[in-house]
């Protein structure tokens, strides 16, 4: 389904601050994989991401998307059929617009636009149902405008949106990493009950041990723009906290640390 084929990126290049992150960095995902990957800062997690989304644009190598090759591919394209949920519950939504004009926004994605009605309220209905998932009372507040909201209401408002449109690929980027403890908790079960059933692949960056050992069917430690821990099936779901914090350990030491 996805294929990062030798990889290569370096940063600041012929520099004194020149930092190669990925060399000939290759991994592939399975269709229907809901992959946690973890590791410490600098180990190339957003930038993987940033890869696969085409913001950023590798040195050398090829990323194979459902058999295309879309290294070349400008990002908007890519948000076609690839969705993603940042940090910052800000960036995936609309502050000035309200509820129902963002979701109105995210129905069109992938439509040409002409001199139309941009909100169809004959979709009002749907757009509730989406939103009751959430469980937050969104569906009753599609008028309010999407800045007054609490960042857990954004980040929920914003993984609808993510997935409403046909997607093949789900990115989030660090998507609770913003949040309160109990929002945290919302958000992730929200995500695992969207990811299930839209059955779409899906790949998280996380700083949270427990989320990625609790969630998804595969776990990928990164380190230094290398997979030292890939792990899925059963030996991820046997995979606790404490083995992973020592793998992280190991690193530390080995960085000097």
């Amino acid at each position: 389904m996805l294929r990062i084929d030798g990889v290569s990126k370096v940063f600041n290049p012929s520099t004194i601050d020149e930092t190669v992150l990925f060399d000939n960095y290759s991994m592939s995902v399975n269709k229907g994989e809901f992959i946690s990957i973890i590791g410490s800062n600098g180990s190339g997690k957003t930038t993987l991401l940033n890869l696969i989304c085409g913001s950023t644009n590798a040195d050398s190598g090829k990323i194979i998307f459902q058999n295309k090759d879309i290294s070349k591919m400008s990002e908007h394209k890519r948000a076609h059929k690839i969705g993603r949920v940042f940090q910052d519950p800000k960036t995936g939504t609309c502050s000035n617009l309200t509820i129902l004009e963002n979701m109105a926004l995210a129905d069109n994605k992938n439509r040409l636009y002409g001199l139309s009605i941009g909100v169809n309220k004959k979709r009002t209905s749907y757009y509730q149902s989406l939103l009751e998932c959430c469980e937050m009372g969104l569906e009753n507040r599609l008028g309010v405008q999407v800045g007054t909201l609490s960042g857990g209401q954004r980040q929920a408002l914003a993984l609808v949106i993510a997935s409403m449109t046909d997607i093949e690929l789900l990115i989030l980027d660090e998507h609770t990493a913003a949040l309160d403890p109990k929002s945290s908790e919302t958000i992730m079960k929200l995500t695992q009950r969207l990811v299930k059933e839209k059955r779409v692949t899906t790949m998280m960056v996380t700083h949270n041990l427990r989320f990625a050992t609790q969630y998804g069917d595969r776990l990928i430690m990164m380190h230094e723009g290398k997979n030292i821990v890939d792990i899925s099936g059963e030996e991820k779901q046997q995979t606790d906290i404490n083995s992973i914090l020592k793998v992280f350990n190991e690193i530390s030491i080995e960085v000097g640390n």
